[in-house]
């Protein structure tokens, strides 16, 4: 597999939709993780990103143009102790709850499949990071249609143990701009991860593209100390 550039990755893709990258730092001291929204409707388009406890949802900028809540209102990261959840719609919450009995990030996420926004079905994705005892382990899936067909659900789960400074996965929902939109095809790819939160939300957010790029999450955890920074870039202000 070959080690891409994610400002490259990002910036030669008008629509890859929703994103989550995650790994850790170059230096090695951080558990890295991003995740940001793009939008090609107005009700896509008027959101922002809000704190909300250790964690962040979305909000309507202007709740006047709200027009249907259900697939872009939700909660995109979550804490559960030493474990930062990070997905693209509710899934969120189903891992939590999930997880908070016992279940594994996987089995949390069987009662889920892809979203019912027909003809696209967009994939949802999801991250869980564990840092414990000075090590961070994380892993990423994608609940999809079958190759376009709703009547089956594909499911993929893609672990990484004991992470390699300065590397790190990306995955997000679309290869491209299309009408239905692509669903992401195969394995998360490995990506470079800088050692400052503040030039890797920069490279982010200005490689994705003007017209589409909504809202951009990135946060740094000390793998040491469990301490985090946090960055929220809005369109919207």
């Amino acid at each position: 597999m070959e080690l891409r550039d994610l400002a490259t990755e990002l910036s030669s893709n008008a629509y890859p939709g929703r994103g989550i990258v995650i790994g850790k730092s170059s230096d090695g001291k951080y558990a890295v993780s991003a995740y940001f929204i793009m939008g090609r409707s107005v009700n896509s388009r008027n959101r922002v990103f809000v704190e909300d406890g250790e964690g962040i949802r979305t909000q309507a900028f202007d709740p006047s143009k709200l027009s249907d809540p259900s697939l872009i209102i939700y909660a995109p990261v979550r804490v559960l102790g030493n474990k930062t959840i990070v997905t693209n719609g509710d899934q969120t919450d189903t891992i939590y709850d999930g997880m908070d009995k016992q279940l594994t990030f996987e089995q949390s996420l069987r009662s889920r499949e892809f979203e019912p926004d027909g003809p696209n079905y967009t994939p949802r994705i999801s991250g869980i990071m564990h840092i414990e005892n000075n090590m961070f382990n994380y892993a990423m899936s994608i609940l999809k249609s079958n190759n376009g067909n709703p009547d089956a659900c594909n499911r993929y789960t893609f672990a990484y143990t004991d992470s390699v400074a300065g590397e790190g996965h990306f995955i997000h929902t679309y290869m491209q701009d299309g009408d239905p939109l692509p669903s992401f095809e195969g394995e998360p790819k490995w990506v470079k991860i800088d050692k400052d939160i503040d030039s890797f939300t920069d490279m982010l957010w200005t490689n994705l593209n003007e017209d589409n790029k909504v809202s951009l999450f990135v946060r740094y955890i000390d793998i040491e100390t469990g301490k985090y920074e946090t960055r929220i870039v809005n369109k919207n202000k």
